[in-house]
């Protein structure tokens, strides 16, 4: 039996008992339901150390609690606590008893509980965590993932003991393989039964088979069975079917145990002549990496909130997800499964080499493999997963040492799962840093030359993308991850489209995918994937924004004296990276049009308008993450007559711009962007298109119209019937707009909202990336016109939302929990 314990906890800091008796003020234990962030309600300073990484949280340790009263009936049989995800360094008691820990804040791990229950009473499970210093980003703390608690029979099937594949599948039938592992924890030698059986998406029954298994005393064994499906609905990014296989253990005509599987029906193809194929036909991954957190939720993985982000990237154009640089959580795994979206599963961001102070390079020689282990149990099952990714941008790729570690950790993957590819993202310039590392010496102090004569960070990072692609496609960076390359299936390239096509001459074999690149190369990079069959995807950085390495994609201006910029971190108060094609509250921003119009997604065009303020101010800083603060707006208050720069994203040969039906000008694309047309405009208010022209004719056109006088406050939630349980979540986004729905982005305000019914508030926050604002508080200021209320059900009924801002009628909004 499985049952979902995400309800009853509490949690404070950490505090021993010795602490409580010396009177240390740690504060009262607070009822949480799980998933749960434990820092992201805590205080951010500017004083905190490395505060740009993680948006100025501190860290610390804490602790959660819960009792369970465990019947006597159960005095006996297998008991386990199933933990998603806690970060990091979990330690958990069962009744004051150590029964297990975690060193990794990224995988599931099961600790085994009964032999320090007490059957017939009441039990407490604590469960403690830390985090300090040890991501490159926001990684929150606590039980941020799903629990469940396990009970199983003395004869059962065993934890993550059912794996299926589909080796063999025609258009006529699919040959199922089930391989389960059974266990007899009794006393006696059992010979027991095995039923399993196939159902479709309907519940019908497609395949069944038995089989006879007799186990010794204390002894294990595995039951394969090959099942036949006809006809079979296969898994693809388009048609995502899925199957559910069923498996009962009967002793004596009585269930003992039983499983429910969820799979999908598809074939793996991959060569360097005709790419990825999956089911025969030839795939190219549009990939987006996205790190752990939702934004205003910090890391909680809500099932809700993990399948939201799904949908959106998918409806954004992406095809693929990179889980960078740790595993996804299993809600989102099996989001992937329903949404048809391909996985890039990463393990470690380090091995052996740390990145920050307190980092996993401490405990990867000792948990590795463990580590490993658990992510292949994971993942087995999901037909969306179709790459282990064994690391991110180590240094240790570029020596011998490293490329030993790579080959263990690409053979330990191998001998767990042999139906997906192997892939690594390396860093040729990372790999290579000791050796360049003189050479960004040198680049510092000519930044600092150039600061003085008005260059600074900019003028370094204009041309940083070329400087790193030029060391990467570098004979010595060559030499160097040749063996750590060779170990994959597939080389994973963290932005090196410069050796894309060089690669296919001195390595034929060579099968190549993007694992990171700069938004700003999409063009250019797609180009390349789609003329070269060997290299099968890009995936960018970043397709969802996320907190942490704060202002990595903001531009910065000079004023009107020349100063401003110089540091690719905004500074405190700093919040996001601000990169991402979707903001944290899963608006898409201009770069996500862009990118799916290159993708060949969208036959209309995409206005974008630079904000009229910073006309003519040059750019004191943009890293080749940044985008532009271009966004899709008509409305600037306060700019009549003045210039404004207007693009236009579009794949026709021509775009003409008109403002209230006149033209502005008629152009074909820039010359450095066949997908990007500029205009210089004076801004007045009215009704601005952009008609694309090609040489059959419109191909469509996109409209942007001035907001009016009055000022709405609108409320829109993404459904209106919710599940009453802890999975679930509304989204409601918040829009400051004219009575027609026009947006006024400037005319931001503070938002208050109100949660009556069996729900509550769990957050309400904004893309704002620079704030000292909280995402737990009842009143969020808009940022461009836009916020966003999470609404957590809490029990079956009636919900109502109420939404309040200055100047605007109130707003309420009904939703129903069953």
């Amino acid at each position: 039996m499985r049952t979902n314990v995400n309800d009853g906890w509490s949690h404070r800091r950490k505090v021993s008992p010795f602490q409580e008796l010396a009177g240390a003020d740690i504060g009262d234990w607070a009822a949480v339901v799980l998933p749960h962030d434990a820092v992201l309600t805590t205080a951010r300073h500017e004083s905190v150390e490395g505060g740009h990484t993680n948006g100025y949280f501190a860290g610390g340790a804490f602790q959660y609690r819960r009792t369970f009263a465990v019947p006597e009936a159960d005095r006996g049989k297998r008991i386990l606590l199933e933990f998603d995800g806690v970060h990091r360094d979990a330690m958990v008691y069962v009744n004051d008893a150590l029964a297990g820990q975690h060193a990794f804040g990224y995988s599931r791990f099961a600790v085994r509980i009964d032999p320090y229950l007490r059957f017939g009473a009441e039990n407490e499970v604590r469960v403690e965590c830390r985090t300090h210093l040890d991501s490159r980003w926001y990684a929150g703390a606590g039980i941020y993932r799903d629990v469940h608690l396990i009970t199983k029979e003395p004869l059962h099937i065993a934890h993550d003991g059912v794996r299926v594949t589909t080796p063999d599948i025609d258009d006529e039938r699919a040959i199922v393989e089930v391989a389960a592992t059974v266990e007899n924890a009794t006393g006696l030698t059992v010979t027991t039964v095995l039923n399993v059986a196939v159902l479709d998406a309907e519940g019908v029954k497609v395949a069944t088979g038995r089989s006879p298994v007799t186990l010794l005393p204390g002894g294990s064994g595995v039951v394969r069975r090959r099942l036949y499906v006809e006809r079979p609905r296969l898994w693809d990014v388009d048609e995502p079917n899925l199957y559910t296989m069923r498996l009962e253990l009967s002793d004596g005509g009585a269930v003992r145990d039983s499983e429910r599987i969820t799979f999908g029906i598809r074939s793996l193809q991959l060569d360097p002549r005709r790419g990825l194929r999956i089911n025969g036909r030839e795939v190219k991954l549009r990939g987006a990496c996205v790190h752990s957190d939702n934004g205003p939720l910090g890391t909680a993985a809500i099932g809700r909130a993990e399948e939201r982000r799904v949908e959106l990237l998918k409806a954004a154009g992406f095809n693929a997800i990179r889980s960078s640089h740790n595993p996804l959580s299993s809600a989102m795994l099996a989001a992937c499964d329903r949404a048809g979206m391909l996985v890039m599963e990463e393990t470690f961001d380090v091995w052996t080499s740390g990145k920050t102070d307190f980092d996993y390079a401490f405990d990867f020689p000792k948990w590795w493999e463990l580590d490993v282990e658990a992510l292949v149990a994971k993942d087995f099952n999901h037909p969306s997963v179709i790459f282990y990714s064994i690391g991110n941008e180590v240094p240790e790729a570029g020596n011998p040492f490293g490329a030993h570690w790579g080959r263990r950790l690409a053979e330990k993957v191998r001998s767990l799962d042999e139906t997906r590819f192997v892939t690594n993202g390396i860093n040729g310039f990372v790999a290579a840093l000791d050796m360049v590392l003189d050479g960004m010496r040198e680049r510092r102090a000519a930044a600092a030359e150039a600061a003085e004569s008005g260059g600074g960070v900019n003028t370094m990072m204009s041309d940083f993308g070329a400087v790193m692609g030029a060391i990467q496609a570098s004979p010595p960076v060559t030499a160097r991850t040749e063996e750590s390359f060779a170990v994959l299936d597939v080389a994973g390239m963290n932005y090196a489209d410069s050796r894309y096509e060089p690669d296919r001459e001195q390595f034929p074999d060579r099968i190549i995918v993007g694992t990171e690149t700069w938004p700003t190369s999409i063009s250019g990079n797609w180009a390349l994937v789609k003329a070269n069959p060997h290299v099968i995807g890009d995936f960018t950085w970043t397709g969802w924004d996320y907190l942490g390495e704060t202002g990595l994609g903001v531009v910065g201006y000079r004023d009107e004296n020349g100063a401003g910029g110089g540091s690719l971190s905004t500074g405190y108060p700093g919040l996001t990276a601000w990169c991402g094609d979707i903001d944290i509250t899963g608006h898409r921003r201009p770069v996500s049009y862009y990118r799916e119009i290159v993708f060949g997604l969208r036959a209309a065009p995409y206005i974008a308008v630079f904000r009229p303020e910073h006309h003519g101010r040059d750019v004191a800083v943009a890293s080749p993450w940044a985008w532009s603060d271009a966004i899709a707006s008509w409305t600037w208050e306060g700019h009549e007559g003045k210039p404004v720069r207007v693009e236009v994203y579009s794949d026709a040969d021509e775009i003409e711009l008109l403002l209230d039906g006149e033209v502005v000008g008629r152009s074909k694309a820039d010359d450095d962007d066949r997908f990007r047309t500029t205009f210089e405009v004076t801004y007045r208010p009215g009704t601005l298109t952009a008609v694309a022209h090609t040489a059959a004719g419109i191909s469509g056109d996109c409209t942007l119209t001035t907001a009016g006088g009055d000022l709405v406050l609108r409320a829109d939630a993404d459904r209106a019937l919710l599940r009453a349980d802890t999975a679930d979540l509304a989204f409601v986004a918040l829009t400051l707009t004219d009575e027609a729905g026009n947006l006024h982005n400037g005319r931001d305000r503070a938002v208050t909202v109100t949660v009556s019914g069996p729900a509550v508030l769990q957050a309400l926050g904004s893309a704002e990336p620079v704030t000292e604002e909280t995402f737990s508080a009842r009143e969020h200021r808009t940022f461009d016109g836009r916020a966003l209320a999470v609404v957590r059900p809490t029990g079956a009924g009636a919900i109502t939302v109420t939404a309040e801002a200055p100047g605007c009628p109130p707003v309420n909004l009904d939703l129903t929990a069953r």
